[in-house]
């Protein structure tokens, strides 16, 4: 599973899920895919009505050839909404910064009305956004719901078995913000 390392490698810790996790979400949900090239890695589900991005890693040597560009055309060219999770902005993560960048380029948008946070292995809080792009306007309730769906079917999926723990129970991970 060299293509883990490179994720493991470039992603946060907690933002990792375990490789089993994951070897079992490929070989068992037919909506979970694996792309691997020696350009990029993306894991991604492909629900009836939008898609999920859990990873998306474009390698150092092919990084600013526009492959990424080229990786999201490929997936908005299905026509479904498509939805991820990024860290938030700061000035000391220039990855943060770049990934935003990236994004906001290629035509998502913040769900800026919903909050997001998750608890790492120690219980401690960290928040994300939730980002998307869609064709037509969304109101943020229906992202709401497919991220809520994305959190139930590929985040707690053996969640229990791995971590003894669900990772993104919806009920306390999402809100919406007052």
């Amino acid at each position: 599973m060299d293509w883990y390392e490179k994720l493991n490698d470039y992603f946060p810790e907690h933002e990792m899920k375990d490789p089993n996790q994951l070897k079992d979400l490929i070989e068992e949900k037919d909506v979970y895919h694996l792309v691997e090239t020696d350009d990029y890695i993306v894991l991604y589900a492909e629900f009836p009505s939008f898609i999920f991005i859990d990873y998306l890693l474009v390698t150092s040597r092919s990084r600013g050839q526009g492959i990424g560009t080229k990786v999201l055309g490929r997936l908005k060219s299905k026509g479904k909404m498509i939805l991820l999770e990024a860290e938030p902005d700061s000035p000391d993560n220039e990855d943060a910064q770049r990934r935003l960048s990236f994004y906001f380029k290629n035509g998502f948008r913040l769900a800026e009305s919903i909050r997001y946070v998750r608890e790492d292995d120690e219980g401690r809080p960290y928040p994300m956004h939730i980002l998307y792009w869609s064709q037509s306007d969304l109101p943020e309730s229906e992202i709401m719901a497919r991220m809520e769906k994305a959190c139930e079917e590929i985040h707690n999926f053996r969640a229990k078995r791995y971590y003894g723990r669900l990772l993104a129970d919806p009920d306390k991970v999402l809100s919406w913000k007052q």
